[in-house]
Formats: structure tokens, sequence, C-alpha cells
């Protein structure tokens, strides 16, 4: 499925409705439960639902599910979502494979091919900086590394747009993470080397055997042009394509997906279109999410959800991450995918689409309140006046040097947003221009 999605994304299509259509919430349970302790206690406060309980379902693997089950340690009898929301999604385990030794390069010395907006996943920890290119994600999904001594999984679901780093350490075990080849509501199913758990990226949540419950703990992370990071960071890292594998990162698979499933209605309810970009705030079990095509118009809102005071920047210039090309030959495709590429592309022909970028904070520095306002294209808050970036430092003024908290976000696309979190309040333009 994951091959054919930039031909014409028919095959897309077909999973994408099977795996909505198989959400069932009143789906039977069994009368055991995994108590709040043994399923890894309170989750972290605002950032995942806190459960007073687990129950399991009764339902075996069924289908291709029951076939592969053999080649997997998994417990299979402990899992919370049904075996029939599980897919197929054409690659085996690994088959598309993490990048396990990243290799980086200095963001002075970084590699010619980065252009200004490329779109990279930026991580701080410490005092470490790194960027990791979609370009590069899209054909990986995960890579399991270090940052500012921390064990990290940074991950990319490019069907659902979900860039999510998590922590890797779970009971203080540190663990490896790489890719089932199973989707859920199109959205990469990942699995551990402990236990052989199944992970659903966009939840953190284990869903598939001993660790059933117990959620990764995340990372605030941002979605950010390369030269957005590069000049921000001196000292910052980019990971780079010395990764051990043949992949044609100039030209990732599902060219030019996010502009080609407006066609899909029947996972909006009308609202947004299924594959517009969203700023999602999760916080305990509430979420809110805000259009990129209202933050365009509004590139700063402040808004409070759930008690807490919070303020969006949109800046506009990055690219989107799914280069649409001139011609989609399923020959090509699965070259891509499976790695290596002989089709020569003039890049000059291949379409770039610009999505901006976001990031959202508190809106506070040593207790007082700010109030943000865009001044001719400059993020700049009415207080001091002081100038502000996408990364929430105050680069000029009185507050210079000063630090925003971040605010743990996600740019979803809109269907992927509704599957997992069906009860999200949407924030309208007409709501946005109102604050």
């Amino acid at each position: 499925m994951r091959v054919l999605i930039g031909v014409g994304c028919a095959v897309a299509i077909t999973s994408l409705v099977s795996c909505s259509a198989g959400m069932d919430p009143a789906a039977p349970q069994r009368a055991d439960a995994i108590d709040t302790e043994s399923a890894g206690g309170e989750a972290t406060p605002g950032v995942h639902p806190v459960r007073s309980e687990l129950r399991l379902l009764d339902d075996e693997p069924t289908g291709f599910l029951k076939a592969v089950a053999s080649t997997w340690e998994t417990d299979f009898e402990i899992h919370t979502v049904p075996y029939a929301e599980i897919k197929a999604g054409g690659p085996p385990r690994d088959g598309i494979p993490p990048i396990d030794r990243p290799v980086f390069a200095a963001a002075s010395e970084a590699p010619d091919y980065l252009v200004d907006e490329e779109p990279v996943l930026v991580v701080e920890l410490g005092d470490e900086q790194r960027a990791y290119p979609l370009s590069i994600l899209i054909l990986h999904e995960i890579v399991n590394d270090v940052v500012g001594g921390e064990p990290v999984a940074v991950t990319y679901c490019p069907l659902c747009n979900t860039g999510l780093v998590f922590k890797r350490t779970v009971n203080g075990q540190v663990l490896r993470f790489g890719t089932t080849g199973l989707l859920r509501n199109s959205n990469l199913i990942m699995w551990d080397d402990a236990t052989e758990s199944w992970w659903q990226q966009a939840t953190a949540e284990a869903i598939v055997g001993e660790f059933t419950g117990q959620f990764l703990e995340l990372i605030p992370v941002q979605i950010v042009s390369w030269g957005a990071f590069r000049d921000t960071f001196e000292g910052g890292v980019v990971l780079t394509r010395d990764t051990g594998f043949v992949r044609s990162y100039d030209l990732p698979p599902y060219g030019g997906y996010d502009a080609s499933l407006d066609i899909i209605t029947e996972f909006s309810d009308g609202s947004l279109s299924p594959i517009e970009r969203v700023v999602s705030i999760v916080i305990g079990d509430k979420s809110v999410a805000y259009p990129f095509t209202a933050l365009e118009e509004i590139p700063i809102v402040h808004d409070r959800f759930e008690g807490r005071d919070l303020v969006i920047f949109y800046v506009g210039g990055t690219l989107s991450p799914f280069p649409k090309r001139p011609i989609f030959d399923i020959g090509m495709i699965g070259s891509v995918v499976a790695g290596g590429d002989s089709v020569e592309i003039d890049p000059s022909t291949v379409e770039r689409r610009s999505v901006g970028a976001t990031a959202v904070f508190e809106p506070f520095v040593d207790g007082e309140r700010l109030t943000f306002i865009d001044r001719d294209g400059v993020i700049t808050d009415r207080e001091t006046s002081s100038a502000w970036n996408i990364f929430g430092e105050a680069v000029s003024g009185d507050l210079a040097g000063s630090r925003l908290t971040p605010i743990l976000h996600g740019n979803h696309f809109w269907f992927a947003q509704q599957s997992f979190f069906p009860d999200t309040l949407l924030r309208t333009r007409e709501e946005l221009a109102g604050y």
C-alpha cells in the first residue's frame, strides 16, 4: 500500500477507508483489567489521557495477522484495540528500515543538498540541538538516537504527517524501536526489541503485547525550515544521508500526497479537508486543533485550553515533504521505496509547495504574561516590543535571550487527528479572528 500512494492514492484510499471504518468504541471487553500501576501509572500531566483502568479485548488475530503471528514473540493475548483495525502496510517488519546509527554534520558544514526551505524535525535536549530532514525520515520513519544524553526515538509517519519524538526508556530499560509494517488508521505501528510489543505512533501507547497500556514520554519538537534551524543554532547538527542504506532521498515516495487527498470525504465531517494540517494539542483526555489555513491568515493566536494559556506562532516558507513528481510510474515508486532509483528527473520539474511551520508556547517570561502580535512579519510582544523567532526565543529588545516554555503539539493531518482523538475541539478561522 505504501509503495503505491504516490502513484494515484487509489490503494491509500482503500486502506484509509478500511482502517477508519474498523473503529468501534463499543467493542467487547474482557472482565480482567490491568490496574493503573501495572500499566505504567499516571501519565505525564498534559501529555496523555490518565486511565483509571485498562481493559483487554477478547478477540484474536485473524486473517493475515494470524498468518504472521508465529514470526513474532509478541504476547497477542494482551491488546486494547480490535485486531480488525490493524492492516498490512505493505513492507514486512523493518522493511522500512529504522536508522540505528545516525550520522550528523555540523549545521555550519551541512550538505549542499539542503535548501533553506527544506522541512526538518527539530529536537532540543540538554545542550544539543539536532535537525532531522523529513526527506530522510519519510524513508525510514524511525531514528533511534541519543540527544543530550537521553535515548530517544525520532519518528515520522508520512501517511498521517505525525512527527513525534519519544523517550526510549521504559521501566528503566532502553528500547530500540522498529517498524512493524502494520498500520492502524493509516498510522505507523512500531515494535520494541525487549518484548516485541506493538506501539501506536500517534498516541505513544502500546496497544499489543506485554507493554500494553504503557505510554512513551513525549518530547516537545517542531517541524520548521532548515534555514531557520541553521541560522538559530550555530552549534546544532543535522542528520545526513549516510544512513547505511541506498535510498533516493531527493525523490521520496508519496509525491504530492498532501495535495491529492482532497477528493476523499469519508474522513471528514465537512469542516476541513482530511489532509489539512492542524496544530494538535492534547491535554489530559481533551484535545484541540487549529487549521493551518486559518493560521496562514492569523499567524499569531492566543488561546486558553484546559486551564492553560498558550500562544501559537505560524511562519510561512517551510516546504511540504511531498514534492510532486512530473511522472508517476509504479516501477519507479517501488524502486524508490525498496532502494535505488535509476530514473533521472530534472529537479526543476518537481513541484515544491510551501506549507509553513508552527510552534506553541506558554506566553510567560518570569511570571509575566506577554501578548504577541505580528508586526510587519516579525513576532513581537506588546509589553517590551522585543522580537521573537519560531523557536520561542527573543532575538532583540529588552527580553533578548529569553525563551518561552514549549507546549507539546503536533502538525497532524486532520483525518489522523479525528481518527485518534475523535472528540477534538476544532477552532475555526472565525473564532481565531476574535482572539
